[in-house]
């Protein structure tokens, strides 16, 4: 019996298909259990393939590390070859949280450059903080990057990461009628929406003074900038100052958010206990179980004895650790810290009155 040969336009189908799998294999849907698969290779990473996955919500780092804790490498890392398990975005809140969207008619726009070009125009959408002031200073900056933690290859710089955070925090409080000074400044870095943010030495004081790298010349520089943009204000006007820093601890270090203020303050304390109690009710609505140890104590720094209005001294996390790490590169996660504060901060407002 003669063998039956196979049609070219099979062949060439054939062809194309095996070519199709061999040159896009990047995510595939598992067939039993509805999850969406990849295959890591040389150069990949959690943080990467969330991202562009569309998984940089807060919640999808923990999520994934669950599903695939015991095919990960040291730190979390993934491991070339192994084929891993994508968490599904809508399984990370629970059913009964529904989000209601509010139609906002804004009542003003206003132009803030130090954002950059992106982010530069704001929608002011209500006046709740009508007359709060705040100054708010990044940590460290010009010649001094501050904690440095690392991601395979890519170093992350604590002041670049405290520098963007800050500024979205100070565009959330103009959006609900502050005035917000921006203590630590860069002209060339506004809001940034890349994963690793590239150090730079060119940051400067208000108005536009250059950086000392000694640290007590350095923070009198900038106790002394807003104890002077404090004098120019209404005198008894809620103001607030906030200082934002990265930790640096061992790797193996998973911390919260967590507050400190100067011994004595009762306005510190109540800020602090405010922001803290905002933020631990977002993570319950957020990620239901997951618990949150982020805590207020007091701490004698210079900045919280030295500055003329009440003070606080915010740590956003463990510069060092993978998940905190998450909580600084996604984009999204800088913006809901931010968005956080700015909750939290609008209560001890209405607190205050």
């Amino acid at each position: 019996m003669n063998k039956r040969k196979t049609p070219a336009i099979y062949t060439i189908a054939i062809t194309l298909i095996f070519l199709f799998l061999l040159f896009f294999p990047f995510v595939t849907l598992a067939q039993d259990n509805n999850y969406l698969t990849f295959t890591a290779k040389n150069g990949d990473n959690v943080y990467k393939i969330l991202q562009e996955n569309k998984l940089s919500e807060i919640g999808c780092f923990e999520a994934f590390v669950e599903l695939n804790k015991n095919i990960l490498g040291k730190n979390n890392t993934l491991l070339i070859g192994k084929t891993y398990r994508l968490p599904v975005l809508s399984a990370l809140q629970p059913d009964t949280v529904k989000k209601i969207e509010k139609v906002i008619i804004p009542v003003k726009m206003v132009t803030e450059p130090w954002f950059g070009k992106k982010y530069e125009h704001i929608e002011i959408i209500d006046q709740r903080l009508s007359g709060a002031i705040f100054y708010l200073v990044s940590g460290h900056g010009g010649p001094d990057p501050g904690a440095m933690g690392k991601i395979g290859q890519q170093i992350l710089c604590e002041d670049e990461y405290a520098y963007d955070i800050t500024l979205r925090f100070g565009r959330e409080l103009l959006r609900h009628g502050a005035k917000v000074y921006f203590i630590v400044r860069d002209p060339n870095d506004g809001i940034r929406d890349e994963l690793f943010l590239k150090n730079s030495q060119d940051e400067v004081c208000y108005p536009d003074q250059t950086i000392p790298l000694n640290q007590v010349k350095r923070l009198k520089q900038r106790v002394d900038a807003i104890n002077t943009l404090f004098r120019s204000e209404t005198p008894g006007a809620y103001s607030r100052c906030i200082e934002i820093h990265i930790d640096s601890r061992d790797t193996k270090k998973n911390i919260d958010i967590f507050f400190y203020y100067h011994p004595g303050s009762s306005n510190g304390e109540r800020l602090a206990t405010t922001m803290r109690n905002s933020i631990e009710r977002k993570y319950q609505l957020k990620q239901p179980g997951r618990g949150y140890s982020g805590d207020v104590s007091t701490r004698k720094l210079y900045m919280l004895e030295k500055t003329m209005p009440t003070a606080l001294f915010i740590e956003l996390g463990n510069i060092n650790h993978a998940r905190d790490q998450q909580r600084l590169i996604f984009e999204n996660n800088r913006q809901a810290i931010a968005k956080w504060l700015c909750d939290g901060v609008m209560e001890d407002f209405q607190k205050s009155k």
